[in-house]
């Protein structure tokens, strides 16, 4: 018997230290976010040659008004070109953008993904750039984001993060997915940021050193997130990723459950895969370098997502509770722990949340879509038991479809 108690009390305390460093972890640069970042503009900085690279995969829908969005910009135009990477477009879709003021890139891969695209487009437009400016086909990018890249390359970053923000908000799923964005940047760019720490990178809307992304790229094979591949690397040679909360690109979000499965499919799977190879060198780095940034990207990849630590905590903080309230004498002999370090660990999590959420959330659409969270939750551990082969597989996201008659 008392083996059997120190079993479930290992497992038990296991899960509790799990959750609790992630509940703090989120609290701490959440709060972090919260105070403002400041950098250092240059009045009168180097116009840099920019390459403006769009991959598509059959995103004949959204491309042409993208396109020509990433065109009207405050930045010379003769100092960037727009670079489309056409994989598997409609023959006039091709026509149409040709009759654009930009580049087209048309490929045909037997398995499609991004990276390939994106170093087929950096093969054939050659090397006459300094900055490669990385966006979806469903992005669409303010007046003034190349001017502030720009500026922070004339800092002497080599890597930079956009703010990324929702296109749409037309359905509760759309609203979750808005403020799942929003948290992530005050969380994983802003707040560390203000800590010192690198930005994370989204994986469009984002800005590299050209010579440096297209080395780079060329050793990259990612099915699927390669933007995490990227970073870790970056960080792992001590590359600083620099985030701009004012250089805003629009996103279209996630409206339905199949595209919410197939796209978090894909990042958890990215996230253990990229754990496995990392883990080792991000400890060895740490020991002997201190090289803080690479490790926190480590630990990031082995972290519970958000909504399945909210869900899981606030699971076994409810039943404590029950359990306390029912107070069985032989649960409470069992267990090491109780309802009140539970509840601790909630409330911090919640705190997060709080501290994350900008107050234009806080409206009668976004509890609506609150009430779709334990849907989501679902959806998201379901998911655990899901994801193999899904690196293996290239899962398309489509876009410009919007729900509701609204876009």
């Amino acid at each position: 018997m008392e083996i059997i108690n120190f079993l479930i009390n290992s497992i038990e305390v296991i899960i509790y230290v799990y959750l609790s460093v992630a509940a703090v972890y989120f609290l701490f640069f959440a709060f972090m976010g919260i105070f403002p970042y400041r950098r250092k503009n240059h009045p009168a900085p180097s116009i840099r040659k920019m390459a403006v690279l769009i991959p598509g995969y059959k995103e004949d829908i959204v491309i042409l008004e993208v396109a020509e969005a990433s065109l009207k910009q405050s930045y010379p135009s003769a100092s960037f070109d727009v670079v489309i990477v056409a994989d598997s477009f409609k023959p006039e879709t091709v026509q149409a953008l040709k009759k654009l003021p930009l580049k087209v890139v048309e490929v045909v891969f037997e398995k499609s993904t991004k990276s390939k695209s994106l170093n087929a487009a950096m093969e054939a437009i050659g090397d006459s750039y300094d900055v490669a400016v990385v966006l979806d086909a469903d992005n669409i990018i303010a007046y003034d984001f190349l001017e502030k890249i720009n500026q922070a390359f004339e800092s002497g970053f080599e890597a930079v993060q956009g703010h990324r923000m929702a296109k749409n908000m037309n359905n509760s799923m759309a609203v979750l997915d808005s403020i799942s964005e929003e948290i992530n940047n005050h969380i994983f760019r802003k707040g560390h940021r203000v800590a010192g720490l690198a930005s994370g990178l989204i994986g469009s809307g984002m800005a590299f050193e050209y010579g440096m992304f297209k080395k780079r790229m060329l050793a990259i094979e990612a099915i699927g997130g390669f933007d995490k591949e990227l970073e870790l690397t970056m960080l792992r040679d001590g590359i600083k990723i620099e985030y701009l909360d004012d250089a805003v690109v629009l996103d279209e979000k996630v409206q339905d459950k199949v595209v919410f499965e197939n796209q978090r499919k894909r990042w958890l799977a990215a996230q253990f895969i990229y754990f496995r190879r990392f883990v080792w060198a991000g400890i060895v780095q740490f020991v002997t370098r201190f090289n803080i940034d690479f490790l926190d990207k480590v630990y990031q990849m082995v972290m519970p997502p958000r909504i399945l630590l909210l869900g899981v905590v606030t699971i076994i903080t409810a039943v404590m509770g029950l359990l306390s309230l029912i107070n069985i004498t032989w649960i409470s002999e069992t267990l090491a722990l109780n309802f009140m370090d539970w509840f601790v660990i909630w409330t911090t999590v919640v705190l997060a949340f709080v501290f994350s959420v900008q107050r234009k959330f806080y409206t009668r659409q976004t509890l609506m879509a609150v009430l779709t969270l334990p849907m989501g939750f679902w959806l998201m551990f379901t998911l655990l038991f899901k994801l193999k082969g899904a690196n293996k597989t290239f899962i398309h996201t489509q876009h410009g479809v919007i729900t509701n008659g609204k876009k």
